[in-house]
């Protein structure tokens, strides 16, 4: 994916880390601010509309979490990358809870630093390879969780029992197009082509 037509903006209390942050991506996104807290994020946006934020989650003030729940409410559209050094599961549940589209580890390398904004920037959800395969599990249930509407839960749900459009559209009280529109719609959120993967994506995710 190219993010040369992208923007960005940095926030970061520490002057250093922003300035190692901006060398190391201005020649791939545009970097149209920097922020030292939560609030001055918060106004940064409003002006400048990022397509990203890369977000510290520690800062005086108002903290990253903080302010990327009132960004969201103000510009769901706008994706919020946290960056941190805290590796621990209460921060990370904290930033996934709320909203973040991706957690990064401060100890991450300038490629990493690009893939993850690349994945953010596609729709996707990113989470550093440093995090424990525990937390990961647990932040793919809490995504998924709010990736699904309920009526698509339900569908997941039959199509993974082995029931077909028909009887799901008769226990569902709906037509059998709405099933076949529903359950397009879900495969393409998911990335899942077909009811074999759907019913191991349920079954890993507490649907089932």
């Amino acid at each position: 994916m190219h993010i040369k037509n992208k923007t960005l903006l940095i926030v970061d209390d520490q002057t250093l880390m922003r300035a190692g942050l901006k060398s190391i991506l201005t020649p791939d996104i545009e970097i149209v601010g920097e922020a030292v807290d939560g609030m001055e994020a918060i106004k940064a946006v409003i002006k400048y509309q990022p397509d990203i934020v890369l977000m510290d989650i520690s800062m005086p003030n108002i903290n990253g979490i903080e302010a990327m729940i009132e960004i969201k409410k103000q510009f769901q559209s706008v994706k919020v990358l946290m960056l941190t050094v805290n590796s621990t599961d209460e921060k990370i549940a904290d930033s996934i809870k709320h909203g973040a589209d991706g957690y990064l580890l401060k100890n991450a390398t300038g490629e990493e630093l690009l893939t993850a904004i690349k994945v953010v920037l596609s729709g996707k959800k990113y989470i550093s390879p440093g995090v424990s395969d525990k937390v990961i599990n647990f932040v793919g249930k809490e995504y998924t969780a709010s990736l699904l509407t309920h009526k698509e839960r339900q569908i997941v749900k039959l199509v993974s029992e082995g029931k077909k459009n028909k009887e799901i559209a008769h226990m569902l009280c709906i037509s059998t197009k709405t099933v076949e529109k529903h359950r397009s719609n879900l495969m393409k959120k998911l990335d899942i082509h077909n009811a074999v993967d759907l019913t191991v994506y349920a079954m890993n995710n507490g649907i089932l």
